[in-house]
């Protein structure tokens, strides 16, 4: 190994550290921010002393975003279908809470994207299970990504 190399991957591990604490502390802020707006939302929902679907389906969102991030920190990965869930909720909280001010063909594209989400979950989990990945981190395996299960 020559002294270029070894440079050159204490570069690299320097550099891999720093993003991996860079990115741990945005799951951190991430995670703080979403329980403060959870928090707010319950509040909001006592003083109001009513509880209504959008309430329900916006706490849902957020309960999806920290299970994402407790999913990441406890295998070091985001399975890819996290945020369709959480983008499908988002979709059908919108079209619920403005049902009444968007037009047939908006509502209709909105449900249609709902559907190619689900499509795409189910293919992604159809690839997953019929072409599964090896649990090994040998070279060209993701250790810390995006998988597509």
């Amino acid at each position: 190994m020559n002294i270029q190399s070894h440079a050159f991957d204490r570069i690299r591990r320097l550099l891999s550290g720093g993003l991996d604490i860079v990115e741990y502390l945005g799951l951190v802020v991430i995670g703080v921010a979403t329980t403060v707006a959870m928090y707010h939302e319950v509040m909001t929902m006592v003083a109001a002393q009513k509880v209504q679907l959008a309430d329900l389906l916006l706490m849902f969102l957020y309960l999806e975003v920290l299970a994402m991030i407790g999913q990441y920190f406890k295998s070091g990965q985001l399975p890819v279908r996290f945020p369709m869930y959480i983008a499908m909720v988002a979709l059908a909280r919108y079209l619920i809470l403005d049902i009444k001010e968007i037009t047939e063909w908006r509502m209709l594209a909105v449900a249609a994207a709902i559907f190619l989400l689900t499509l795409g979950v189910l293919a992604i989990r159809y690839g997953h299970v019929r072409f599964p990945y090896r649990e090994d981190t040998s070279e060209g395996a993701p250790d810390k990504a995006f998988v597509r299960e």
